[in-house]
């Protein structure tokens, strides 16, 4: 008889796909990964081809199992960890987009944002879904693709179209598709991004629904984080594996990270960093600009729920780096150029690209780069890019403190960016705690990988993943604290300098 030793997992990502083998030590085995393209129709607007995310991840499961020299047989469950808010809507009878998918980074719909907070200012549903009103969420997009792409609207009522955050869309065409009755539903994570859901009653809010004019019939059914969805389609490589668990990017990661007890935390340096804070099963509501959120779900237990701060432009920093500004030949570059300079000869560049996230939540922001002098180089850039990223990172968790009432005693650190030690030593310095990488940094699909484990019974507690969690590296504060201060201060001036451009 078949004894999987191994689960897949997919990290649907921002700028690439992946897919990781794990066993059953949550050891890495072999990954594939390809990009995809980023489409930008116009200034503000991101976009993705949903087409060309679905063949990638078939060719990234591929090289996962070929790696791995493993077949179906050899795999347990399938997990999906996946870029949020990002919207898809296709065609139920065929599949296909009937747009672009539109992605969380795009502010296209910011007019009818300011519209709706105009009435009640930016928290006006916070109550309900626990976010600020911001283009950032999943609403306001899918509400501009219905609005927008002739019949939409007509063919959405009829039950024609379907919308899904990214997990759902690959889930939809993992389980079947079109022609194999491919399964309709999403996780509480992904759900509490949108801007529709009811955090209390983890269902979608009718109220919330009519506000941006979203038929339901078009909805997926939300179901828990770690569950059996359904099995594979039966002509793909893991056919009849069963797909079992799913969670958004950043919870996938604070679950990887073993952050299941209240007050636990995390932050992920990828495209954008993202703090989360454990509150348990209870909903705390930030007033210092975080957002509230749902942490998972394991079946039928009940919500654990956190805190958020979403910083929209870190990795995503060094990628203008390379792309736009040609200071850099690859992303590794950043922290030896960095190395050049003893410190930033008082450059700061603030990433505002698409407004300030938290815990400002500033649509008006535009980016900037001050101190610039005839002394400043290429090295006081890159450096300056890295310590953006702890700037804002340290602003984020100053607010989780304040609303947690608890200072954080250690930070998690997991994604691409913690490689780069410069960045986590001054992370630290900035911070005045110390910033601990696991073993195992690929933290987002070992989450969704965990998720879907627990589902089949290959892992049997949350006690057991803990035990497998392990620490890598640690790094000390360094920096005197009249310094820091002094420091964070200069940050908080080139902050203030973005405000009121758009």
């Amino acid at each position: 008889m078949s004894n999987p030793q191994y689960i897949v997992a997919i990290d649907q990502g921002t700028t690439s796909t992946r897919a990781i083998v794990f066993d059953r030590s949550a050891k890495v085995i072999a990954i594939g990964q390809t990009e995809h393209e980023q489409i930008f129709p116009r200034p503000g607007w991101v976009e993705h081809d949903a087409l060309e995310i679905w063949r990638n991840t078939r060719e990234v499961i591929g090289q996962a199992l070929s790696k791995a020299e493993i077949t179906r047989h050899d795999v347990a469950a399938l997990g999906i960890t996946n870029q949020r808010e990002t919207v898809v809507v296709w065609e139920k009878a065929t599949g296909r987009p009937i747009h672009n998918a539109i992605v969380w980074q795009d502010t296209r719909t910011q007019d009818r944002i300011d519209e709706l907070a105009a009435d009640g200012g930016h928290g006006r549903f916070a109550d309900i879904t626990g976010l600020p009103l911001n283009a950032y969420f999943s609403a306001s997009k899918l509400a501009w693709i219905l609005e927008n792409v002739d019949g939409a609207r007509e063919r959405a009522e009829a039950g024609e179209l379907l919308f899904g955050t990214i997990d759902t869309w690959l889930l939809w065409n993992l389980s079947g598709g079109a022609a194999g009755g491919g399964v309709h539903v999403t996780d509480v994570t992904n759900a509490s991004r949108t801007l529709l859901m009811d955090l209390r009653t983890l269902d979608w809010s009718e109220e919330m629904l009519a506000v941006f004019r979203v038929p339901r019939a078009m909805l997926p059914q939300i179901r828990s984080s770690s569950e059996v969805y359904a099995a594979a389609n039966p002509h793909s490589l893991l056919r009849e594996t069963p797909i079992a668990g799913i969670l958004g990017d950043q919870q996938a990661a604070t679950f990887g990270q073993a952050a299941f007890r209240r007050g636990t935390s995390k932050n992920s340096y990828g495209t954008g960093n993202f703090v989360l804070f454990n509150t348990g099963e209870e909903i705390v509501r930030s007033e210092h600009g975080l957002i509230t959120t749902v942490a998972y779900r394991l079946g039928e237990q009940a919500p654990v729920y956190a805190l958020e701060g979403s910083i929209a432009v870190t990795g995503s920093l060094v990628q203008w780096l390379r792309d736009n500004l040609g200071i850099i030949r690859s992303a590794p570059e950043v922290e030896t150029l960095a190395r050049t300079v003893d410190d930033n000869g008082d450059v700061h560049i603030v990433p505002a690209f698409s407004g300030l996230f938290a815990p400002y939540w500033r649509s008006d922001a535009r980016g900037v780069i001050t101190g610039l002098t005839r002394f400043a180089h290429k090295g006081h850039f890159a450096r300056a890019a890295l310590e953006a990223v702890a700037f804002q990172s340290r602003e984020v968790i100053d607010a989780m403190n304040a609303d947690a009432g608890v200072p954080l005693a250690e930070l998690r650190v997991d994604g691409g960016m913690v490689h780069n030690e410069l960045l986590m030593q001054f992370q630290a310095d900035i911070l005045g705690v110390p910033v601990v990488r696991p073993a195992v940094s690929e933290t987002t699909c070992l989450g969704a990988a965990f998720a879907a484990g627990l589902a089949v019974g290959f892992w049997d507690s949350v006690e057991e993943l803990e035990s497998l969690w392990a620490e890598d590296r640690r790094w000390e504060p360094a920096m005197d604290e009249r310094e820091r201060e002094q420091r964070l201060a200069r940050w908080k001036e080139a902050v203030a300098r973005t405000l009121d451009w758009a």
